[in-house]
């Protein structure tokens, strides 16, 4: 059993608090769903609101970026020119998206930062999270027939019934420059990837 509230501190107090029951890869399955539910529920004051793209009035988004929604960037946020945000995202609030960084179907906690050139897909990353240049969270298994997502829990590989499931990161996780997440990465909270690693719990934990 994978609980949210062991890997993400505050989460139980969270916006995402109604869904903490969910098993990370359920979660971000509902992203979309779950975003605009947000997204109905914002202050009108505090976020500049298009359609269905909400940013916090504190927050920065520089020229060039393409935000697509569902999508809530945080207050003191900064989104920089060249990166993409799709697919349903919840950014917390002082996360930083740097240039070329792609954030697709995930849920970002307060005072995470993708540095650059990062993918992160359909993924649950916590607090004060930094992945360095050219990191990746791959979140499809291109390589097999069988494309379901196998997650590692207390040693034993458990199905997740979903195709795309990028990682669940706990708070403070530090993930080092070109290093590649496989897709059902869970990692506790400090983990850290080394530069250039690989990380596949499919193979070891």
């Amino acid at each position: 059993m994978i609980r949210l509230s062991d890997f993400i501190a505050d989460f139980s107090t969270s916006a995402l608090a109604p869904w903490a029951d969910l098993a990370p890869w359920a979660l971000v399955t509902q992203a979309p769903a779950i975003v605009r539910q947000l997204l109905a529920e914002l202050p009108a004051d505090d976020y500049h609101i298009d359609g269905d793209v909400a940013v916090h009035r504190t927050a920065i988004v520089e020229p060039g970026a393409l935000l697509k929604g569902p999508l809530i960037i945080g207050a003191e946020c900064f989104i920089a020119s060249g990166s993409l945000l799709r697919g349903g995202c919840w950014l917390d609030a002082q996360c930083i998206i740097g240039p070329g960084a792609e954030l697709k179907t995930s849920f970002v906690f307060r005072g995470s930062k993708l540095a650059h050139f990062n993918f992160v897909g359909d993924s649950v990353l916590g607090h004060g999270i930094n992945l360095e240049a050219g990191s990746i969270v791959a979140n499809y298994r291109n390589e097999r027939a069988d494309k379901e997502v196998l997650v590692r829990v207390d040693g034993h590989l458990q199905r997740t019934g979903c195709d795309k499931f990028g990682a669940l990161l706990g708070d403070q996780c530090r993930i080092g420059a070109n290093a590649v997440l496989a897709p059902g990465a869970v990692l506790a909270p400090g983990r850290v990837v080394g530069r250039g690693q690989v990380f596949d719990a499919e193979v070891s934990a």
